[in-house]
C-alpha cells in the first residue's frame, strides 16, 4: 500500500467519474437492458378534477408490439404506500391534470407510445380551482411548513414596533411555479425474479425508494435492492420516491417481464414535484441609521389535495438579521394542482428573494449602502432560538465579495449609467442554507494486496461524492485517493441517506471517515493481513442524534452586474459574483461546480424559468425546454465563485457545510436588485422578463 500526502482537504481531485461520463459508458436508469425487457408509457389524465368512468384500451391492444394496457381496472393492488402521490391505477379518481391514469406495455418503445395514443378515455368532470391568490377562501394557518419548521414563530410585538419605526417598508413579492428538469428524465427498470424486486431508479437515495417500493408492495425489504449508481441530476425532484418506480414494478409483475419507463420530458412538470409558487408581504422596521427594529415575513402559497407540502419560504427570516420584534407565519391552501415538492433550496430560494429585496429597498429610503444595511444588521446570536452561531461567516463574505466586485466604486444613484442603449446596474444580497446532517452507515475494507474499499448507499447526482468521499477515507487512511475504491448508489451497501438538503457529503463523510479511522487503526495493529482482509463498520447514529447547542448554517453573498437593453427590456447578467462561507472545502473543483450551479439556476429564476397554470384546463403551460426557458451558455457570461476560510469545530469530522444549494438563494435577489439599479423600477415578481419591463422603459 503507497502512501503520500492526502490530497485533502480542498485539493481539486478530477472526478473519478468524469470520463464514464463524457465517453457515454456511465449506465442511467433507463441504460438497463434485460432480456425479453418490456417498455411502459404513462398515459396522464387530461382533466384537472373527476374521474375516469371509461378506458376503451380495444385500440391500443391492436397495435403491433402492444403488450397489455393497465388501468385502475386491472392494475396490481397496492398497500397504503408511505407518499400518496404513489397511490397510482388504484382508484378512477383525478386529483389533478396529469395524474397518471393508464399504463401502456409494449415490446418497444415506439409501440409503447403509440399504444398511449390510440388509449380512449372517458371522465366525470369536477369544476376546479388552479389559482393562487392572496385573499383564497380556502387558506389556512398549518402546523408546519416543509423542513418541520412551525408555521407561525413570534417575538415581540411586530404591529407596535412597525407604526413606531422612523422607516418602513411594505411591499409585496411574488414568485412563480419554477420546475426542476433534470438533464436525465425520472427512469426505472423493474425485475421481479424468484420473488425479489429489483429496480434501477432515476433517485437521489435508493434507500428511501427501497423502503417506499417494500410498503407499497407488502414485502420485506431485504426482497428488494434498488441502484441509482448513476443519477443525472435531480435537485430535489428525485429526494423522495417518485411514481416511475412503482408503476414499472406493477408493470413488471403483471407481465412476468422487466419493464423500463421514463417519464417524457411534457409529463415531468406534473408528476415530479415542483416550487410552489409564493405571495409574499414582508414588512421591515428601522429607525435612522437603517438598525432593524421589527421584521414581518408573511408567506401564501398553495399545495395539492393529495397532501399537504407548505414552501418554509419564511424560515429565513427567522436566522438573517438581528430585530427584537419579528412575525414570520405561512398559509397555504389546497388547490387541484400537482403537489409541490422540494426544488434546489426549498424555502430559502424563495423567501430570501423577498426579504433581501426588502433590505434593498430599505437601503433606498434610507439612503444606505445595501452592504453596510446589512452589516448593521448582523446578530450576535441566532434571533429565532438564541442559540450562539458554531460560525457566521456573512460579514466577511459581504466585505470579500464587494472588494472583488468593485463594489464601492459604483455610483449608488438608480438610472444614472448607459451604455449605448444598455442601462447598467450593480446589486447584493445576502444567502443563508441550514447545516443539515442524517445517520448514516459506512464500511472500509483492506484486502491482503493492499486494496482499500469503502462502501456507502450514498448517491452521486452530479455533486462528485465519490470523488470527495475518497478524499475523506483517504485523509483517514493517509493514502492517496487514487488507491480508494468507492461503491455506491446501491441497497446492498451499508445504508445511507438520500442526496438532499446540502447534508449528502456531511452525513456520508461522517460515516465514512469514521470507518476509515477504524480501519487505519486496525491496520496499524495487524502485520501481514488476514486472508480476508480486514473489514470495519461505522453507523453515526449516536453522534448525529445529538442535538446541537449551536445554530449551524453556511452563508453567502451575491453580487450581480446587469445590462438592460432600453429599447427591447432585454436584461443580460454581465457578471455575477459569489462568496461563501461553507466550514471546510473539501474538494476545490467539485465545490466551485456546486456553487456556479446554483448561481446559474438562480439566473433562470430571475430572468426565465416561468410555468403558469391555464385556468380554463388546469394544466401547466410549459411543457419542454423550449418554453421552459432555462439558462444556456449565452446567459452566463462571467460567474465567479469564491470562499472565506472558515474552521468550525461545531460540524463534523471534516468541518464541512452543505454547498449544494447556497449558491441560488440570494442570486436572483441580486439581480432584481441589480435590474433596480439600472432602471430606477422595482418589480417585485418574478421572473424579470423584457414585458415585464417595458412599461417601465418606455
Amino acid at each position: 500500500m503507497t502512501t503520500r500526502a492526502p490530497q485533502f482537504p480542498g485539493a481539486p481531485v478530477v472526478r473519478r467519474e468524469a470520463r464514464d461520463k463524457v465517453t457515454g459508458t456511465a449506465r442511467y436508469a433507463a441504460d438497463l437492458a434485460p432480456a425479453g425487457c418490456l417498455y411502459a408509457w404513462t398515459v396522464p389524465a387530461t382533466v384537472a378534477a373527476g374521474r375516469v368512468t371509461a378506458v376503451r384500451a380495444v385500440d391500443a391492444l391492436a397495435v403491433p408490439g402492444v403488450h397489455s394496457v393497465l388501468t385502475h381496472d386491472n392494475a396490481p393492488e397496492l398497500q397504503e404506500p408511505d407518499d400518496p402521490i404513489l397511490a397510482v391505477l388504484q382508484d378512477d379518481r383525478v386529483p389533478h391534470h396529469g395524474w397518471p391514469i393508464a399504463l401502456v406495455i409494449a415490446e418497444s418503445l415506439e409501440a409503447a407510445r403509440t399504444g398511449a395514443g390510440e388509449l380512449h378515455v372517458e371522465y366525470e368532470r369536477d369544476p376546479h380551482d388552479v389559482t393562487l391568490t392572496d385573499d383564497h377562501p380556502g387558506l389556512y394557518t398549518p402546523e408546519e411548513a416543509n423542513g418541520g419548521h412551525p408555521a407561525v414563530r413570534v417575538r415581540g410585538d411586530v404591529e407596535r414596533a412597525l407604526a413606531g419605526a422612523s422607516v418602513q417598508v411594505d411591499a409585496t413579492y411574488r414568485t412563480v411555479a419554477l420546475h426542476n428538469h433534470p438533464m436525465e428524465p425520472h427512469a426505472a427498470t423493474a425485475v421481479w425474479a424468484d420473488g425479489h424486486l429489483t429496480v434501477h431508479d432515476s433517485s437521489q437515495g435508493a434507500t428511501k425508494v427501497r423502503d417506499s417500493l417494500a410498503r407499497a408492495f407488502g414485502l420485506d425489504p431485504d426482497r428488494i435492492t434498488v441502484v441509482s449508481e448513476h443519477v443525472g441530476g435531480g435537485f430535489g425532484s428525485k429526494g423522495t420516491t417518485r411514481p416511475q418506480g412503482v408503476l414499472a414494478a406493477m408493470a413488471a409483475r403483471h407481465t412476468g417481464r422487466p419493464v423500463k419507463l421514463a417519464f417524457p420530458r411534457a409529463q415531468l412538470p406534473e408528476v415530479v414535484g415542483h416550487r410552489a409558487p409564493t405571495i409574499q408581504r414582508v414588512r421591515l422596521g428601522a429607525d435612522l441609521d437603517g438598525v432593524l427594529t421589527a421584521v414581518s415575513h408573511e408567506i401564501v402559497t398553495q399545495t395539492s389535495t393529495i397532501k399537504e407540502f407548505v414552501e418554509q419560504a419564511a424560515v429565513p427570516a427567522r436566522v438573517m438579521y438581528a430585530s427584537p420584534h419579528s412575525r414570520t407565519a405561512h398559509r397555504v391552501t389546497a388547490l387541484d394542482v400537482p403537489s409541490p415538492s422540494w426544488m434546489r433550496a426549498p424555502g430559502e430560494a424563495s423567501g430570501m428573494y423577498a426579504l433581501e429585496s426588502a433590505m434593498d429597498e430599505l437601503a433606498s429610503a434610507l439612503g444606505l449602502d445595501p452592504v453596510e444595511l446589512r452589516l448593521r444588521n448582523e446578530p450576535e446570536t441566532e434571533p429565532d432560538s438564541g442559540r450562539p452561531f458554531s460560525s457566521r461567516g456573512l460579514a466577511a463574505c459581504l466585505r470579500d465579495g464587494a472588494a472583488r466586485f468593485g463594489w464601492h466604486d459604483r455610483d449608488p444613484r438608480p438610472a444614472v449609467r448607459q451604455e449605448g442603449r444598455w442601462l447598467m446596474g450593480t446589486g447584493v444580497a445576502s444567502a443563508t442554507y441550514p447545516v443539515l446532517v442524517s445517520r448514516s452507515t459506512a464500511s472500509a475494507h483492506a484486502a491482503r494486496d493492499g486494496a482499500l474499499r469503502i462502501a456507502v448507499n450514498a448517491t452521486d447526482i452530479g455533486t462528485g461524492a465519490r470523488t470527495v468521499l475518497a478524499q475523506i477515507a483517504a485523509d483517514a487512511l493517509g493514502v492517496d485517493p487514487e488507491a480508494v475504491r468507492v461503491d455506491i448508489g446501491s441497497t446492498d451497501l451499508p445504508v445511507a441517506p438520500l442526496a438532499g438538503g446540502s447534508s449528502g457529503t456531511a452525513s456520508w463523510g461522517w460515516a465514512v471517515h469514521k470507518a476509515a479511522t477504524a480501519l487505519a487503526a486496525r491496520l496499524a495493529e495487524h502485520r501481514p493481513l488476514p486472508a480476508d482482509g480486514i473489514t470495519t463498520t461505522a453507523d453515526t447514529e449516536e453522534e448525529t442524534g445529538e442535538e446541537s447547542p449551536y445554530a449551524r448554517h453556511a452563508f453567502g453573498a451575491h453580487f450581480a452586474e446587469t445590462a438592460v437593453d432600453a429599447v427591447t427590456g432585454e436584461v443580460r447578467v454581465r457578471r455575477l459574483l459569489g462568496v461563501y462561507a461553507a466550514g471546510r472545502i473539501l474538494n476545490a473543483r467539485t465545490a466551485r461546480s456546486q456553487f456556479i450551479g446554483g448561481m446559474v439556476m438562480g439566473i433562470g429564476m430571475a430572468l426565465t424559468e416561468d410555468c403558469g397554470i391555464d385556468p380554463d384546463f388546469g394544466d401547466f403551460t410549459a411543457k419542454d425546454l423550449a418554453s421552459y426557458h432555462v439558462p444556456v451558455c449565452a446567459d452566463t457570461a462571467d460567474i465567479q465563485a469564491h470562499w472565506i476560510e472558515e474552521d468550525d469545530r461545531h460540524l463534523n469530522p471534516m468541518g464541512s457545510k452543505g454547498i449544494g444549494e447556497i449558491g441560488i438563494v440570494g442570486t436572483a435577489a441580486a439581480i432584481g436588485n441589480a435590474v433596480r439599479h439600472a432602471t430606477g423600477a422595482r418589480l417585485r415578481e418574478l421572473p424579470l422578463t423584457p414585458d415585464t419591463l417595458l412599461p417601465y422603459l418606455l
